[in-house]
């Protein structure tokens, strides 16, 4: 970073002040003395102050601050912009805008308009419109190239402001106090240094002068911005290679992710299949059995049918009638009664079987179905008890007889 010495600053004239009569009181611990009615400022203080802004404007820029260089004298137009453009800094180097610090929203609106017409320049579209319309246009670009072309990259308030005549640029100085805007400001005799932060005394009407002081202040600004825009690079290439790898690990794990989710749902599917096979195959075993047991039951019916024998006085499984109870007891049988009374005991008994039913040839008796068998057992169980008694006593009878 080059360095202005006593040397520089003698021969570009910084140590020239304003005539004794014009002269601010508060510049007098930076004037040296008085030379054919002109100050001269001592320049050790100068060389001290200069380098201390130079270091304030390096550092302020290699961190990525911003400094606005301001200089609409016609001695510092042309180093202003030289620099500022050198820098990629913002620069007013025209006429300063009432308001361009303090009323910044305002500002950035009729800057983005200037990007808007410059746009549609480049293009081509301001040739399509009505000549009317088009020359409008082109005036108010002009007109907003020439107060804000410097500021048009600008996006918000600068971090410091160097100012290269106090006097001229009066609006500029209090705008940034008001916003408490660090000051750094070539400070000739006849200006009051009571509101610059970094002040540095010198000749503010000379060409080389002001060319030597700005150049200082920039070629520091411009060295730290470089140091600074190259870390920025290197970050930002650090940043996107991260941000690279992070998205390749969440697509890894997103397709971990999803490799995982179809693995679970192929496994619940499977479960789930094999679930329905069992309960299918439940149900199949079930209807077999219940088809078995129906099968099992329709053929043991038959088999029932048919084991029932004929029927008659005496069915399979009833009891035995009172009378072959008895003989069964070792009781003798009855004697076979007269006659006679033979014939009228088996009257009642004939008129109690009712009136024969005549019998078809060659047909046999039909057998009573079931029902009439089970009405049929009974009665004769009663006709047998009450015959007993009464062959009891015909037998008692026949034995006084005789």
């Amino acid at each position: 970073m080059p360095e202005a010495g006593l040397k520089e600053l003698l021969e570009a004239g910084v140590h020239f002040g304003h005539q004794t009569r014009r002269w601010n009181p508060n510049m007098r611990r930076y004037i040296f003395g008085e030379l054919d009615g002109i100050h001269i400022i001592d320049l050790v203080q100068t060389e001290a102050l200069l380098e201390n802004a130079r270091r304030f404007a390096g550092e302020l820029s290699s961190g990525g601050g911003t400094v606005l260089f301001v200089g609409t004298k016609k001695q510092a137009r042309g180093a202003v912009k030289e620099w500022a453009d050198r820098c990629k800094m913002p620069y007013v180097n025209q006429r300063w805008l009432g308001g361009l610090l303090t009323n910044f929203n305002t500002m950035s609106a009729r800057i983005a308009r200037l990007h808007e017409l410059t746009e549609w320049r480049d293009e081509g579209k301001l040739e399509l419109l009505p000549t009317k319309e088009r020359m409008a246009m082109q005036a108010e670009l002009a007109k907003l190239e020439y107060n804000l072309g410097g500021v048009r990259d600008m996006e918000r308030l600068p971090d410091a402001v160097f100012v290269t005549d106090l006097k001229t640029e009066e609006i500029a100085v209090r705008e940034a106090a008001r916003l408490r805007i660090p000051l750094i400001g070539l400070v000739d005799t006849n200006c009051d240094p009571t509101s610059i932060d970094f002040v540095i005394p010198g000749n503010d009407d000379a060409i080389r002068s002001c060319e030597l002081v700005i150049g200082t202040i920039g070629s520091a600004v411009e060295e730290g911005a470089g140091a600074w825009r190259v870390q920025e690079e290197k970050r930002i290439a650090e940043e996107m290679e991260r941000r690279k790898r992070e998205e390749e690990e969440r697509k890894k794990r997103e397709e971990e992710e999803k490799e995982r989710v179809a693995a679970e749902e192929a496994r619940k599917k499977a479960e789930e299949e094999a679930e329905r096979a069992r309960q299918a195959q439940a149900a199949q075993q079930q209807q077999q059995q219940q088809a078995q047991a129906q099968a099992q039951q329709q053929q043991q019916a038959p088999a029932q049918g048919q084991g029932a024998g004929p029927a008659g006085p005496v069915a399979a499984g009833d009891p035995p009638p009172p009378a072959v109870a008895k003989a069964s007891s070792g009781v003798g049988p009855p004697t076979a009664p007269p006659a006679g009374e033979a014939s009228k005991s088996d009257e009642p008994v004939a008129a109690e079987k009712g009136p024969a039913q005549p019998e078809s040839a060659g047909q046999a008796p039909a057998e009573p179905a079931a029902g009439e068998k089970a009405s049929v057992e009974p009665a004769a169980e009663e006709k047998a008890s009450e015959e007993a008694p009464a062959a009891e006593a015909t037998s008692e009878s026949e034995g006084e007889g005789s």
